[in-house]
């Protein structure tokens, strides 16, 4: 059993909000926060267009930077821990209780609850671990929901309903609000359709919510390589989102400049890579 502890690094995202968590529990291991995160709420009652859209858009965001969070409901929510997991995917739950498995909510979860965990993602919440969830904690929740991502993405939900309340902290925090556009004679599509006429950015395919990231498409051969890359070669991947010299990657990783030279020349072979006036340089 993974133990709960109190997280005393809370993430900067939570830091910059107007109402920020005095103190979070955690469970697992907190993502990179160099990652980009991806808030994913709607309807419990979903239909299948909503099941299946949310399904296809995590899936073809396998091997982007991105970081899946949504509250562990039923519903959208847990098809989103469920899609991230099976796109490889780090996903972060955040359960309207405290992370004690006497309380962890909804109990029908725990068994995700785990798979998130063994899938090396994490549950976080600001409650005692001991704590049952009330009516107003799901609310409180959804703050962190919002507060905690870059952007949220909202696929169904009513008129009248919690994730909408997502959508207003979103709104409140400065995030960006995506919408997947619903039938217009669908009950769990009337509230993410408001949000549109109100603005919200429409959500038709997985580039979209790339562009709203600030994360450029790349192409699926491109992608693959970089799913499967040596953890070490995917570490200096990463660090290069801006041209470095080899001595620079040698002194952050605290590598010699000898093993320096045969990762990066490993990635060059791969074509993913480029050395030219001394610097290393990502090709994407």
């Amino acid at each position: 059993m993974i133990s709960i502890e109190e997280f005393n690094n809370i993430p900067y995202r939570l830091r910059e909000i107007s109402d920020p968590p005095k103190k979070l529990y955690i469970q697992g291991q907190f993502p990179d926060e160099e990652l980009k995160f991806l808030t994913v709420v709607g309807s419990r009652k979903h239909s299948s267009y909503g099941k299946m859209v949310c399904e296809k858009l995590i899936e073809k965001l396998a091997g982007y930077p991105i970081v899946i969070v949504s509250g562990m409901a039923l519903g959208i929510d847990s098809i989103a821990h469920e899609s991230a997991i099976k796109a490889g995917l780090k996903t972060v739950a955040i359960p309207g209780s405290g992370l004690s498995e006497k309380v962890l909510y909804p109990k029908s979860n725990f068994k995700l609850s785990r798979k998130i965990l063994e899938a090396g993602g994490c549950l976080i919440s600001e409650f005692e671990p001991d704590f049952k969830a009330t009516n107003w904690s799901f609310i409180q929740r959804n703050r962190i929901g919002a507060g905690i991502s870059d952007a949220v993405l909202l696929i169904e939900a009513e008129e009248k309903s919690g994730t909408l309340t997502t959508a207003r902290f979103a709104i409140d925090y400065n995030r960006e609000v995506l919408v997947v556009p619903g039938n217009i004679s669908s009950p769990t599509s009337k509230g993410t359709n408001s949000l549109l006429r109100d603005g919200a950015t429409p959500i038709t395919k997985s580039a979209d919510i790339l562009e709203a990231l600030g994360i450029k498409e790349i192409k699926n051969e491109e992608k693959e390589i970089i799913k499967d890359l040596p953890e070490e070669e995917l570490l200096i991947y990463k660090s290069l989102k801006e041209p470095k010299s080899k001595d620079q990657l040698s002194e952050e990783f605290k590598k010699e400049i000898e093993e320096i030279n045969i990762l990066v020349s490993m990635l060059e072979i791969r074509g993913i890579v480029k050395q030219a006036d001394g610097k290393v340089t990502r090709l994407d």
